[in-house]
């Protein structure tokens, strides 16, 4: 039964999208080496988690629309001073620092597995990539492993940032966040 005092705001769609990205990245980044189809197979998951999201921010449910969430970069910046400062306004759908972590987490994920898919191909001689890259040198799969780590590493430093604003809006504004990614519900 829903509160009268909370309204919609997450669909269905959008919380299974995070809850499954956050389980294949997980997924992803503790299996490296040691499970490779396990690791190609959980990065191929999130290339299609991350299709289906850039589609439904255009035709999703209105907080779910990247036109809902996505800022100019000088009110990211005004919206992080206010943070900083403890006076920064709440938001029923993404705040300017969230709808930002958002378009980072889609750069960092593309780019990892974008260049785990050029690396798989030049370096297992496997997956979509395999014909063009192998005849690559070994030095070059070595720049590309780096590139991929970076990328990967890069990301799980955005999920601390993530985690880290999560916990501290929640504090911030009273309310739990955590919560309203599982049920999909704020306070109005």
């Amino acid at each position: 039964m829903q509160d009268t005092n909370e309204i919609n705001v997450w669909d269905r769609f959008v919380r299974s999208f995070h809850w499954s990205l956050v389980a294949t990245f997980a997924i992803c980044y503790l299996t490296e080496d040691d499970f490779m189809n396990l690791h190609v197979w959980s990065g191929y998951a999130i290339m299609l988690l991350l299709a289906l999201r850039f589609v439904w921010g255009f035709i999703g449910t209105p907080h779910a629309r990247f036109s809902d969430f996505v800022y100019r970069p000088a009110m990211v910046r005004e919206y992080t001073r206010d943070v900083l400062f403890l006076r920064a306004k709440r938001y029923i759908g993404h705040n300017p620092a969230g709808g930002a972590m958002v378009v980072l987490f889609f750069i960092g994920l593309i780019l990892a597995t974008l260049s785990g898919i050029v690396l798989y191909g030049a370096d297992e001689h496997a997956g979509p990539l395999a014909s063009m890259m192998s005849g690559a040198s070994e030095s070059m799969e070595e720049i590309l492993e780096e590139v991929h780590e970076f990328f990967a590493n890069f990301t799980l430093l955005l999920v601390v940032i993530h985690l880290g604003g999560v916990i501290f809006e929640s504090l911030l504004h009273r309310e739990n966040l955590i919560q309203a990614m599982i049920n999909g519900r704020k306070k109005a």
